[in-house]
């Protein structure tokens, strides 16, 4: 790992945020994505990116940063003491797309790389990321469409990886104090650098650019169905479950959080502009509400 390889990844990343808000913006056909460029003394800068109030989506936010401090957080050592202490930069994209039709499911994509520093010694590093599909009311053709794009694009490298990372997605993207899956999953991997660095990104990138390819025609078919009153509030009460994960398991917030090198607006970004919690509620058996839950739980789609 050297600079030059760090730039090429940098590079990629700002592409691909302006590739996906400009995707989104076509899907959109109305608003457009405000840019807020940031950057702090202490450690880190960014570009902001949000779009709200549209034709199609409620508030969504794709975000890039590039951080950096003098030694790794406790939410990135966990699993990997022998790194504690060490300098640390980190680069990534991270989207969060919450529509405004209840019948279009959230979309979640974060694709990173991290790099631990020390004098004398040769870098660690590694990529994560992936990106995963959240219905409120869910469509088997759409949980179909969304599995096969991601298998497509694993299968571009390595047949095993789709299984794997669809399996790790499954466990990463759990409520444990609810018993339930966040949504019907997709792909999921993180310390990833066992191919090497020139394969290893090759696949970030391809997986990378096919979040479009398997979220906008699910987006576009939806966003036709008609909702009413009731369907908005049971995805206002879904959302809480999303706030709930991203709050309590997400690493990616946590290391936010606890680094002290991100930006609070840009890292809580992913949270549902309206979001309803409702006591000890459940809905009716038969109910199109109901039907969600047997969706919450690992399924193998392809």
């Amino acid at each position: 790992m050297n600079k030059d390889d760090i730039a090429s990844v940098k590079k990629f990343l700002l592409t691909l945020q302006e590739d996906i808000c400009s995707g989104l913006e076509a899907l959109d056909g109305k608003a457009t994505f405000h840019t807020d460029r940031w950057d702090r003394e202490d450690g880190g800068s960014g570009i902001t990116r949000v779009i709200s109030e549209g034709n199609v989506f409620e508030k969504g936010g794709v975000n890039f940063s590039h951080v950096h401090g003098k030694a790794m957080p406790a939410s990135a050592t966990a699993s990997r003491p022998e790194l504690a202490g060490r300098a640390f930069q980190a680069m990534g994209v991270s989207l969060v797309i919450h529509p405004e039709n209840p019948f279009v499911p959230t979309s979640h994509a974060n694709f990173r790389m991290f790099v631990a520093e020390k004098p004398g010694e040769e870098s660690v590093w590694w990529f994560g990321g992936g990106y995963d599909l959240t219905p409120y009311y869910p469509f088997d053709e759409d949980c179909l469409h969304w599995h096969r794009v991601a298998k497509n694009a694993c299968d571009e490298f390595d047949t095993d990886y789709y299984p794997r990372f669809k399996k790790w997605c499954d466990e990463y993207f759990f409520l444990k104090h609810r018993d339930e899956t966040r949504g019907v999953g997709g792909l999921f991997f993180d310390d990833f650098n066992e191919a090497g660095f020139e394969n290893s990104f090759a696949m970030v990138q391809g997986l990378a650019k096919s979040y479009l390819e398997a979220y906008g025609p699910i987006v576009e078919k939806r966003n036709r169905e008609k909702y009413n009153e009731q369907h908005k509030h049971f995805q206002e009460y879904r959302r809480g479950r999303y706030a709930e994960f991203n709050l309590v398991y997400d690493r990616g917030t946590i290391f936010g959080l606890q680094s002290g090198v991100g930006r609070i607006e840009s890292i809580l970004m992913s949270l549902p502009p309206v979001v309803r919690w409702t006591y000890n509620w459940s809905p009716e058996s038969g109910t199109e509400e109901a039907r969600l839950y047997d969706y919450l739980k690992p399924r193998d789609w392809v």
